[in-house]
């Protein structure tokens, strides 16, 4: 039987626990890596050539930054990416720091017609 998927342990406020995990190479990949669903601990040590030790270490600063939540099913552990807490931490900080350019690629994605990507 599943488990339903364990939420973010961070609270939202905290964004410098998303920016710390956000630091490492190695945990900005398995972010991209779940970027295209679900995967299993195991799927996403294979990915790897460090120990499955050490992306369980990464994967649990991840999770505990809330940019990932994990889902048990039996003896496997799943994991997906938090969108909205990665969007909105990393959103916020960077509509402080550069509300300009963020109003501008904004306006560019929305006003541009379909299939037209320029």
């Amino acid at each position: 039987m599943e488990s339903p998927a364990v939420p973010a342990a961070a609270p939202p406020d905290d964004e410098a626990s998303a920016f710390r995990a956000l630091a490492d190479p190695t945990r900005r990949q398995i972010l991209e890596d779940l970027r295209g669903g679900e995967l299993a601990a195991g799927e996403i040590a294979s990915r790897f050539s460090i120990s499955a030790p050490s992306i369980s270490r990464h994967l649990g600063v991840l999770k505990g930054a809330g940019l990932v939540t994990e889902r048990r099913d039996a003896n496997r552990i799943f994991y997906s990416l938090a969108e909205d807490r990665l969007a909105l931490s990393v959103g916020r900080f960077l509509s402080t720091v550069c509300p300009e350019q963020i109003v501008l690629r904004n306006t560019t994605w929305r006003s541009a017609p379909d299939g037209d990507a320029s």
